[in-house]
């Protein structure tokens, strides 16, 4: 049962949505690192439900670091991040406990865990345990921002209503980074806002939910990080972004695109301007599974929220007879807007955690010259 990631750095997060916390445990991290706590609140805030287009489950996500930080700096022990659950109501899940959700980890958590698993809001499948993943990332980014590395993400799609892309040109894609940075509705062309809104709006009222793209970018990530293999940038990060349960599909440079190409298109022409980098970028920053020096580009797909209103057919687990399904409770008709922040941690987190071994690996070798 491992709900552990990382090698230099590692990620434990442990909870259920319904239980007293959840949390997690950063061991790794170097000794003297300064927190911005104001920094890892702002993060906190983009991810909390605001609005009809989101939840009526409204927690506070105070987080309290429990060990790891003294008088403004990490120690360099594992650092123990708890956050309270405060608004649960656990007794809308008694009526329909044993009724499987389709699209849920119901059937299968009952199957892993031989039926003493916490059910209640999806227990320990439940989206809620982002929240503490998205505190660990705030930490990540403020390290990787010492090393003048950002990432920043935005809605790519919601249902059919699409956004502007990322720039290509680096100095546009800085500012862009810092403007996404900034929104709780993170669109590059604020224009399509209010269909979006609408397009989530208009599933709500019909009990129904949407997903969507989000697209995330990577700047001044420094040339040679990754391993060839198993140990890819699209490997670890990829590992991560399908840890988050809305994760159905996740892709790179041109990813799917690839394959309505010639390799001569497909193919990133290699220059030197006062350093080595590509003409193009199909390729999204990565060459054998290790960073180039251009920017690194994901997106990832964002299932519909299968918790929905309407009614649906499921059996009972118990009896195996079929059902009819209506689930109550507090739910979301989206979440990608609420995702994007969670997407941004998980590239942070993994990013990082390659670094650190990169790192780790020239410490060694720092009496050496290349050849």
């Amino acid at each position: 049962m491992k709900n552990t990631f990382g090698n230099q750095l590692s990620v434990t997060i442990f909870g259920e949505s319904h239980g007293d916390c959840i949390g997690a445990v950063m061991d790794g991290l170097a000794p003297g690192i300064a927190l911005d706590l104001d920094f890892i609140k702002q993060q906190m805030e983009k991810r909390k439900a605001k609005g009809n287009i989101s939840t009526q489950r409204k927690e506070a996500d105070e987080i309290h670091i429990v060990s790891g930080y003294f008088e403004g700096y990490t120690t360099g022990t594992p650092l123990t991040i708890l956050i309270e659950n405060t608004n649960t109501r656990s007794h809308d899940y008694e009526k329909t406990k044993n009724r499987l959700r389709p699209s849920h980890a119901d059937y299968t958590a009952d199957i892993k865990y031989l039926g003493y698993q916490d059910y209640r809001g999806g227990g320990h499948f439940s989206g809620r345990l982002t929240a503490v993943l998205v505190a660990a990332g705030a930490i990540a980014m403020q390290v990787l921002k010492e090393k003048g590395i950002l990432i920043g993400s935005h809605i790519l799609q919601c249902h059919h209503i699409k956004d502007d892309k990322f720039s290509t040109k680096e100095d546009i894609l800085e500012e862009q980074i810092s403007q996404m940075n900034q929104c709780d509705f993170a669109l590059l062309n604020q224009k399509k806002a209010e269909e979006m809104r609408k397009v989530i709006e208009e599933a709500a009222m019909q009990g129904d939910s949407v997903g969507g793209i989000i697209e995330t970018v990577v700047l001044h990530m420094p040339e040679g990080i990754g391993e060839p293999f198993f140990d890819s940038i699209e490997s670890r990060i990829s590992h991560l972004l399908f840890s988050v349960p809305a994760v159905k599909g996740v892709e790179f440079g041109e990813g799917f695109d690839f394959a309505k190409l010639y390799g001569s298109e497909a193919n990133d022409a290699i220059l030197f301007d006062g350093k080595v980098k590509t003409a193009t970028n199909h390729n999204g920053g990565i060459n054998g599974g290790i960073s180039n020096g251009m920017p690194i580009r994901i997106r990832s797909v964002i299932k519909p929220t299968p918790s929905i209103y309407k009614q649906q057919d499921t059996i009972d687990k118990e009896t195996h007879e079929p059902v009819k399904l209506q689930i109550q409770g507090r739910h979301d008709p989206a979440i990608i807007h609420r995702a994007r922040v969670v997407i941004d941690s998980m590239v942070a987190i993994g990013l990082l955690d390659l670094i650190m071994e990169r790192e780790a690996t020239l410490s060694m070798l720092h009496n050496r010259k290349r050849k």
